[in-house]
């Protein structure tokens, strides 16, 4: 008989954690201390706009102070097999070959410097080695082709991935998906099952069901950030999108939901639901056979804790995922103590230590 288990927070503050209880999840849930005491959302960020806004200037901050460039020892650009090119950003590149390797999957518009807190925090946090995959159109690289996915394509990752593993063959690998991120990372875990190279990964604020998730994104960042979308992929990429009869659309999207279902041929479809069947992460999550953390706050206005309801109950009978919950934290910041440090990093990394 397969038993279910949520631990009851011992305050508000206390995370939730609900996980089938396997014995490598019960050993994994005691020894992660982390997960036993609260979390305490930093005070003068009073509540989940405040972190959100706080997150971004943040990451503005790096960008402005060029942060970025000492954080980042080595980068290059790979061309994929239809001439679409990504790039790998790395930190720790020069580490001992041994050293173990986290892989990076960014944002929905993530950038080396929108990243850079966090690559910086694993690696203080772990002394491990970051790879940041960076997608198509992202981080100012051309978009060489008239291909393009909101969360990412598998395909493109596989190569990315690959290259990795050879650079680095002896490298243990970790990984982590951070929001629209994270749904290209359980897409392709679950594609791969029990083939995945990985050791373990972490699913950071996910936005679960990629087919109703945009929907429900708070009406103000959704157009907000649908702006921003076409502004940085689409406008300056006109010349490059004109042979799609989907191209004009694309321009007039209104919000995130909008763009997404319009979004279908760009991202190589014929039509929308070809492109849901063939993307949408929670249609293989259940084929996930590494292990998985997934966490989410209840108060984040980008990926609805609603998104979870409908998988909540299956996510506690796979003996391989483990999700937290926590009341504050908004979208993927999760800001403690006074001076604003990353709990969400410091999970990430005892977690990753003790699988």
């Amino acid at each position: 008989m397969r038993i279910m288990q949520t631990t009851k927070p011992v305050s508000e503050n206390h995370p939730s954690v609900s996980y089938d209880n396997s014995a490598s999840n019960q050993r994994l849930v005691e020894s992660l201390r982390i997960l036993n005491k609260p979390y305490r959302a930093t005070p003068w960020l009073f509540n989940a706009h405040t972190q959100l806004i706080f997150y971004s200037l943040r990451k503005y901050g790096f960008q402005r102070r060029n942060e970025s460039a000492s954080l980042y020892d080595h980068h290059e650009q790979l061309t994929m097999r239809d001439g679409g090119l990504t790039a790998l950003y790395w930190s720790g590149y020069d580490l001992p070959e041994t050293t173990p390797t986290i892989v990076l999957i960014h944002t929905i518009s993530g950038s080396p410097d929108s990243m850079a807190e966090l690559v910086r925090d694993l690696g203080l946090q772990t002394g491990w080695r970051i790879a940041l995959c960076l997608r198509r159109g992202h981080g100012q690289l051309p978009l060489l082709t008239p291909r393009f996915n909101m969360v990412g394509c598998t395909e493109d990752f596989r190569e990315q991935l690959a290259h990795i593993r050879q650079r680095f063959p002896d490298s243990p690998l970790y990984a982590v998906g951070t929001s629209a991120g994270s749904g290209l990372l359980v897409r392709y875990l679950g594609e791969e099952g029990g083939d995945a190279p990985f050791k373990a990964a972490f699913a950071y604020c996910p936005g679960y069901d990629t087919g109703t998730c945009f929907d429900n994104v708070h009406p103000r960042y959704s157009r907000i950030m649908a702006k921003k979308m076409v502004r940085q992929f689409v406008s300056p990429n006109e010349s490059v999108l004109a042979s799609l009869r989907t191209a004009d659309s694309l321009l007039t999207a209104t919000d995130l939901g909008d763009l997404y279902q319009k979004l279908y041929e760009l991202a190589g479809y014929d039509d929308y639901p070809s492109y849901d069947q063939n993307t949408n992460p929670m249609n293989v999550f259940e084929d996930i056979r590494i292990p998985l953390m997934v966490l989410n706050a209840e108060d984040d206005p980008i990926c609805h804790i609603n998104n979870l309801e409908p998988w909540r109950d299956r996510m506690k009978t796979m003996d391989n995922v483990i999700l937290v919950t926590t009341r504050k934290g908004s979208h993927c910041a999760h800001y403690e103590g006074w001076s604003a440090r990353s709990w969400s990093a410091r999970l990430m990394s005892d977690y990753f230590k003790s699988v």
